[in-house]
């Protein structure tokens, strides 16, 4: 606790959040970086306006591009990142990265044409392979962490000895180390499969409009908007932090970063408020998670889940709605119970921004707006990307504050490339891990054996389930994790009968929850070295608050009209009032107070009768849950008058 208390929020980013952790003080290297950095940057944005290349061009680029800059930025050890400069070692490796990705552009025709199918690959393709597969492995590790590559490791050695495999329902023929090599590196089905491409099309121009929103000042205008909005309310700055965090977390995409970015502003607000500095980390931390659910831009899996289900991207952030919004009313509720508990008011109407003067920098939302219409209007999420960046540019040219000289531009195209750096590398494993998935068949076997092990029990396997995802999410990046899980748990919940959609979205919310489910809650423990708090329980209170992530994706796939689907206006109404009420009772229960305190029985029966609200599997159990939460309601205003009455009397 006492070396939380020395952490900037710059150092707590760093410690707490891997991708954070690059070299500062590059001295002559700082020419190599933004050199590469923004041409890495323009050239994402030329061919977003002309095309992409042919994806295995196009991917090699971005990849080239994404690991020379992670070699020289991301050191080899975490002790060496105060060293001034850029280790000679490091400096090859950036080369390496150049030249076998390189090989690929320039190699391109022979290595696709009939010639390398009837004769083979040569030594020299072997080996660029291979030192190519390498690369990529410590990029990641450097850039993203242990726990991904050495589940890459596994995947490539399965590859290799899937025919010795002890398990005789897992074993397969197996790939010689040449043919592996070559497979993973020079086609479409692995290292350059489904998320290198979407990470080098349209990923990094969602990530670079994040930058955009940054470096013109608008993003801290959806601050100013939550504190306007609620500010004033029972709870106000814990509200006010769920509602700006919601708004910046869809845009940055990583839960630890904006828990910090946005948390060193309202984290202290909430602990001069009254709130306990565990319960301040908690509320950040879990709003911030939830920004990656947060229709229009999710984060990066979100584009990925798009290519994974074949349902267009406008159609995925219209099916994300309702799953957000429980997710965050039950933020929501949990720190307004909490607020009543301890009798926390609202702020002063002066120390929040006018309203007058939010209306006068309402045109600040048109790049939101921007994006939103465009994908409506059916354009691809690249010409959306694009249009959105030109808005958040031309909208900043009308006000000095936000206004963007020349300095600034330079700088916010080098920084687009370089917070897209742990995204590339992530993908790049993870089609890896996903190509070995399917070359294998491996999915396929995962899936019987999940069935086999649960039986005829549909609950076990969502239980099973949601384990793997958060057990691979305590190590995997969001986008990584999503891959991963869609390849291997999503067809099991199919195969069971599951929607596509409600069980690709089953998989992609216990992989973003992770980080704050304990023991390995890295967004609740940056939030406690921000609040000067307990991390684990930190931790605990964050699991608390977030329960809807926990409760509501089995709601949606025992009820998948809560995803909009075969949904009408009839048959979604019952199902979304009774989700409302539910994640009241459950909130309530959880923070030990609804109207007043209540006791533990009363904490259990609302506890219940959430459940039975949140999973309505018919009329019965809808109804009794309905007037089991009546009655606590009776029970808890005749309490808060007899309290009342007694308080008055004396």
């Amino acid at each position: 606790m006492k070396e939380e208390k020395a952490l900037s929020s710059e150092e707590i980013l760093r410690k707490y959040d891997k991708e954070s952790a690059y070299r500062t003080d590059l001295q002559k290297w700082i020419w190599v970086v933004s050199i590469l950095a923004i041409s890495l940057t323009l050239f994402q944005l030329y061919t977003s306006f002309r095309g992409p290349y042919v994806t295995l061009i196009q991917g090699a680029i971005h990849l080239a591009g994404g690991l020379s800059l992670i070699f020289i930025l991301y050191p080899a050890k975490r002790s060496l990142l105060k060293k001034p400069g850029v280790a000679w070692y490091d400096g090859i490796l950036a080369l390496l990265a150049l030249a076998v990705n390189f090989y690929i552009v320039f190699d391109y025709t022979r290595l696709t044409s009939n010639q390398v199918t009837i004769l083979g690959y040569t030594a020299l393709d072997v080996t660029v392979a291979t030192i190519g597969v390498l690369l990529v492995l410590e990029a990641t590790r450097r850039a993203v962490g242990l726990p991904i590559v050495i589940i890459a490791i596994l995947a490539l050695l399965y590859g290799m000895f899937g025919d010795r495999f002890p398990i005789s329902h897992f074993r397969h023929a197996g790939f010689d180390f040449d043919r592996l090599m070559t497979m993973m590196f020079f086609n479409t089905e692995a290292i350059f499969g489904t998320p290198i491409r979407i990470s080098s099309t349209f990923i990094f121009l969602f990530l670079f409009f994040g930058v955009m929103l940054t470096k013109t000042g608008i993003s801290k205008f959806f601050n100013d908007l939550a504190f306007s909005a609620t500010g004033r309310m029972t709870g106000g700055t814990a509200k006010a932090s769920v509602t700006a965090s919601a708004m910046q977390g869809m845009v940055t995409g990583s839960s630890v970063a904006n828990t910090v970015s946005t948390g060193s502003f309202t984290i202290p607000m909430m602990k001069r408020a009254g709130f306990k500095p565990e319960f301040a980390a908690a509320t950040e931390a879990s709003a911030s998670t939830g920004g990656q659910i947060m229709p229009p831009i999710m984060g990066a899996a979100a584009f990925i889940m798009a290519s994974n289900t074949g349902i267009p991207y406008s159609e995925i952030i219209l099916i994300a709605i309702i799953p957000a919004v429980l997710y965050f009313t039950g933020i929501f509720m949990g720190t307004h119970f909490q607020a009543k508990k301890q009798g926390i008011l609202g702020l002063p109407k002066d120390q929040l921004p006018s309203a007058k003067g939010i209306l006068k920098r309402i045109d600040l939302l048109a790049p939101l707006i921007t994006i939103i219409g465009m994908l409506y209007l059916g354009y691809t999420a690249t010409t959306a990307a694009l249009f959105g960046i030109a808005a958040a540019f031309l909208v900043s040219l009308f006000r000095k504050d936000t206004r963007m000289g020349f300095r600034n531009i330079v700088d916010t195209l080098e920084q687009g490339a370089r917070v897209a750096l742990p995204v590339i590398a992530a993908c790049a494993t993870a089609g890896i891990i996903a190509g070995t998935v399917t070359t294998t068949g491996l999915g396929g076997k995962l899936a019987g054996g999940i069935l086999d092990l649960a039986g005829e029990s549909f609950f076990l396997i969502l239980f099973l389930t949601m384990f793997a995802c958060i057990l691979l999410g305590m190590g995997l990046p969001t986008t990584a994790n999503y891959v991963v899980t869609a390849s291997i748990a999503a067809p099991a919940l199919i195969e069971f009968g599951v929607p596509v959609i409600a069980a690709h979205f089953f998989v992609f919310y216990f992989g973003i929850v992770a980080d704050i489910t304990p023991p390995v809650c890295l967004a609740a423990y940056a939030g406690a070295g921000i609040a000067r708090a307990n991390p684990m329980k930190s931790g605990v209170v964050a699991f608390k608050l977030a329960i809807a992530a926990f409760v509501v994706p089995f709601a949606f796939v025992y009820n998948p009209v809560l995803l909009l689907q075969d949904a009408s206006l009839q048959t979604i109404i019952i199902p979304l009032l009774t989700a409302f009420i539910g994640m009241l009772a459950v909130s309530a229960s959880l923070i030990n107070y609804f109207i007043t305190n209540v006791t533990i029985l009363e904490r259990l029966i609302l506890f219940a009768s959430g459940i039975a609200l949140i999973y309505p599997e018919g009329v019965l159990v809808s109804g009794i849950g309905f007037l089991v939460f009546l009655g606590i309601c009776l029970v808890q205003v005749i309490k808060d008058r007899k309290n009342n009455s007694q308080q008055a009397s004396a």
